[in-house]
């Protein structure tokens, strides 16, 4: 046998190369023509998901809050003590930031009702656009974010309908779009959380879950209850079959308790967007902040004055005055309010932005706050226990069991504080920080929507009783709705397509944060007034612009699809959308933009663009960081970086 024959056999030396991480990368014994100089080919850089952090962590995994400090073990007496007094501290501060935290959220709603209370008002006044199925879900979508309170809007389609003003059949778009508009409170909220990536990616998705929720409910059951009226004829069946009477108002469980300070700052009177709405000419100069908390009202007023003497009104004479009984209705004040701006003559829009600027300020702080503390509070034993109890699902066969538990939770949750928005917005900084996950924060989310329909039956059987019935069947057809929601996009795993729509989402903001401020204009001012406008030019108008629309995005999201998972049964120019110019499909041009914008800001402006640069900043070193890791095994770009020391250290390692 031949001596090449024999060194055939014999298993070639394993080779390594050492980069300055100290990781070791195998080396081929016989390199062929591709592995000498440049090799790309071998590169990590096409191996990293573009959706992981440079470490190789999935950004959607729940992050482990370890324990910074000593164990309790290795802790003398005077530092246990410390630190119980330390974690007591921090509850009550917990509990004064959340307290705070819904304050704001109540009168954050009160400056939106300042600033649009009464164009909400308006809206609401042609009668003739809310017949347009299409323009009521709009309408109820545009007042709501304008009053920020689904049960505002309610009560006042709730007027409407029993001053006969609007249809019950006619207000069913409008309440869907309520409880589309309520969504907004908490994005809002998760956008106060995009310093860090991949909390913003969290809590981005967690409270944007809820509009993909009510979206896709919308998108399957309006069209359905147009042609078929399913809402409205089941709402009428169970109105007709029980002999409903009237019964108390639902409880002020939370109120109770925020009406102190909330009431200290502002008042409105809530009953002249009502006015407004049901055509009261009187409610149009009436301001929204009430001045007089305590009134009486005096009817069959007695005057002294003869020329009040009139045929069949009841006079007598008194000394040398003659008295008489008119029928008029006149409205006594006995006690200012004690707000702060009772003896204000600042005008409604003046004291709504001032609210807002200041209830914006306050949940910002409340918010960061609460997230510090959470994440401080949140750690070792303590973490591990909350996040199995809430994150847990029962031993097997009942798995499924979990996810309607939650339901009921985020129901009953939201019966107490008597609002899905406190709820949901209370639960987004949880998302964020990885102790609740978006698979769990999802059916809360949805039992939130149940529970705020059943404080809003309670309350409708609490009205009079020529309005018992138009009110009650109005929260039902909101319960129904909900309940055929639940149905739609909950049951089976697969049917959960906001969860996904949620994913998809919050990774696209977490890289363009910037595309978040975009989101919320879009769907919640943009689209909607589209629609409106398009709606009250006519429903051809409407028709022939969105049909076409729809049919585009269909049309996008079928190619999209195919291209993910059959491409081959794709003509070749639509396997990929690189035949369009770049920006529209891509969002890396529009950034550049963005990013050119904030740039000029950071040399125009001082602090806070100084914070903006020294985040930018922060970031390029994350890419400088995840390009080392990417490429230590490429040596063309290691090359450069090595120094005279490191080589040796690695030609000794190779030898070894």
């Amino acid at each position: 046998m031949s001596f090449e024959s024999w060194s055939s056999l014999i298993p070639a030396p394993t080779l390594y190369k050492h980069n300055f991480n100290g990781i070791s990368t195998q080396i081929s014994p016989n390199p062929t023509d591709e592995d000498a100089g440049v090799l790309p080919a071998y590169s990590t850089m096409d191996l990293v998901d573009k959706n992981k952090d440079p470490d190789g962590d999935d950004p959607w995994n729940l992050p482990d809050l370890q324990e910074t400090g000593m164990k309790w073990s290795e802790i003398d007496t005077k530092g246990k003590v410390m630190r119980v007094l330390t974690s007591i501290a921090k509850f009550f501060l917990m509990v004064g930031f959340l307290y705070m935290f819904v304050c704001s959220l109540d009168v954050l709603s009160s400056a939106f009702q300042l600033v649009g209370g009464k164009a909400a008002g308006d809206i609401f006044q042609d009668n003739e656009v809310l017949s347009n199925p299409v323009a009521g879900l709009v309408i109820g979508v545009l007042v709501t974010v304008l009053v920020q309170s689904s049960s505002t809007s309610s009560s006042i389609v709730v007027s409407m309908v029993s001053s006969g003003l609007l249809e019950v059949q006619s207000a069913v778009p409008v309440i869907m779009g309520a409880n589309i508009g309520t969504s907004v409170t908490n994005t809002i909220v998760a956008m106060m959380q995009a310093g860090d990536r991949n909390e913003f990616r969290r809590a981005f998705a967690g409270a944007t879950v809820h509009d993909f929720f009510n979206w896709l409910s919308v998108l399957v059951l309006l069209p359905l209850e147009a042609i078929t009226g399913v809402l409205y004829k089941l709402t009428k069946v169970v109105i007709d079959s029980f002999d409903i009477q009237g019964g108390d108002n639902a409880p002020d469980l939370l109120n109770v308790i925020t009406d102190p300070l909330t009431n200290s700052i502002i008042e409105l009177d809530k009953s002249v967007i009502n006015g407004i709405a049901t055509g009261d000419p009187a409610a149009m100069n009436k301001s929204l902040i009430k001045i007089w908390c305590k009134t009486e009202k005096i009817t069959n007023k007695t005057v002294s004055s003869a020329d009040n003497c009139t045929v069949g009104a009841p006079c007598w004479v008194v000394g040398n005055q003659t008295w008489t009984q008119i029928n008029v209705t006149e409205t006594i004040n006995l006690e200012r309010c004690s707000h702060i701006f009772a003896y204000s003559d600042l005008p409604d829009l003046a004291v709504g932005l001032i609210l807002l600027a200041v209830s914006l300020l306050i949940l910002c702080s409340c918010l960061i706050l609460i997230v510090k503390l959470l994440n401080s509070m949140l750690k070792g034993q303590v973490a591990v226990v909350i996040k199995k109890v809430l994150n847990t699902d029962f031993p097997f066969p009942f798995g499924w069991v979990t996810g309607y538990i939650a339901i009921m939770v985020g129901a009953g949750m939201t019966f107490i504080v008597q609002s899905s928005s406190v709820f949901t917005s209370a639960i987004t900084p949880l998302v964020g920080i990885g102790v609740i996950s978006l698979e769990r924060a999802y059916p809360l989310t949805l039992g939130s929507n149940i529970g705020t329909t059943t404080t809003a039956i309670l309350a409708a059987m609490a009205s009079p009783g020529e309005k018992l019935a138009n009110s009650l069947q109005i929260a039902l057809c909101h319960f129904f709705f909900n309940i055929a929601g639940i149905l739609l996009w909950y049951p089976f795993p697969f049917t959960r397509v906001p969860i996904r729509l949620a994913r998809a989402l919050g990774n696209r903001t977490a890289k363009y944060r910037w595309f978040a401020a975009l989101y919320l204009l879009l769907c919640f001012f943009l689209l909607p007034l589209a629609i409106l406008g398009l709606s009250m030019a006519g429903w051809q108008v409407l028709v022939g612009v969105a049909v076409p629309i729809v049919i585009l995005a269909v049309f996008v999201m079928v190619v999209n699809l195919m291209q993910t998972h059959c491409p081959r049964y794709l003509p070749s120019v639509l396997r990929t959308w690189d035949f369009l110019p770049r920006p529209l499909h891509s969002m890396a041009p529009l950034d550049r933009v963005v990013t050119s914008g904030m740039g000029f800001c950071a040399t125009r402006c001082c602090c806070c663009c100084k914070c903006c640069q020294r985040t930018e900043d922060e970031e390029e070193g994350g890419k400088e960081r995840k390009r080392s890791l990417e490429m230590y095994d490429n040596p063309a770009l290691t090359k450069d970086d090595e120094q005279p020391g490191a080589a040796k250290e690695t030609a000794k390692s190779t030898h070894l």
